[in-house]
């Protein structure tokens, strides 16, 4: 049996994060592609993340650390916080390597260019 997507939503993956990350369909909106990038990180589908990045930051990133951040780290859960058009504040719960439980809070932004929405940038937020 299929479980739930890994985004949190109460979709099955398959008809939620799948679909995006697969390249069979774009993410609607910001929040659609933020929810299928934590999926990605879960699945471990570096190349959908660069994929997802704006062109203009790409080369910030490599494939590798993606990878093995994504690798490294056992996902928890997924908050969404509060969703504009082009941004999103959510909070990604996880295991680190040294099996510490961690808090990635970030607010995402994301830009549209030709019907497609790209991650941008995120600012850490501080939860101390």
């Amino acid at each position: 049996m299929e479980g739930k997507c890994y985004c949190g939503s109460e979709s099955f993956f398959s008809k939620c994060c799948k679909p995006f990350i697969e390249g069979n369909e774009d993410a609607p909106t910001s929040e659609k592609l933020m929810r299928s990038r934590y999926a990605a990180y879960v699945i471990q589908n570096a190349d959908y993340l660069l994929d997802t990045t704006h062109v203009s930051k790409r080369k910030l990133h490599s494939k590798e650390d993606i990878l093995n951040w994504s690798k490294s780290n056992q996902w928890i859960k997924l908050e969404i916080l509060h969703v504009s058009e082009d941004s999103v504040e959510f909070k990604a719960f996880y295991i680190d390597q040294n099996q510490k439980e961690q808090l990635h809070h970030e607010l995402s932004v994301f830009q549209k260019m030709n019907d497609r929405w790209y991650y941008v940038s995120g600012e850490f937020l501080n939860d101390n």
